[in-house]
């Protein structure tokens, strides 16, 4: 590398693209130079927890919360009929089809599981109260896997 020179305000440039475009390697070759930035995307997951709300304010609404051991032997639990994405809403946008505390009826449609871009209903096994919703709108889900526990 000794007669190849760089130019560190390309480099910096170069890497500013990556990061506006969320692209994680970028190469650049011009004759017989050549130039490879890459970068390592870390994802983290954040659990969140809600504080006490103070007297004055209303509470809270129910806030959906991941269980680091969903269990899918839970008497009420709705669990995933097939691989796929799993929706809580029927669109972009929209409210949705159930939220935590809400009571559902059996056979109520309570989320979609999109699979080879068919939307497939997932429906209440049974009359009850939402307690958890276990998946994130837009998570990809296993066949099993539980998505929600009815009580």
């Amino acid at each position: 590398m000794a007669g190849v020179t760089f130019d560190p305000a390309a480099i910096r440039e170069l890497a500013q693209i990556l990061r506006d475009t969320d692209l994680t390697e970028i190469e650049l070759v011009e004759n017989d130079s050549r130039i490879r930035v890459a970068r390592q995307i870390v994802v983290q997951t954040v659990a969140s927890v809600a504080a006490p709300a103070a007297a004055a304010l209303p509470p809270p609404a129910p806030v959906a919360t991941l269980d680091a051991t969903p269990d899918a032997a839970h008497p009420g639990a709705v669990t995933s009929p097939m691989v796929g994405v799993a929706y809580l809403a029927p669109e972009p946008g929209s409210a949705p089809f159930v939220t935590l505390g809400a009571r559902v009826a059996q056979g109520q449609t309570v989320l979609l599981i999109e699979a080879m871009k068919t939307f497939n209903q997932i429906r209440a096994p049974k009359a009850g109260t939402v307690t958890r919703i276990l998946v994130d709108s837009g998570s990809p889900v296993e066949y099993g896997e539980p998505l929600m526990i009815i009580e």
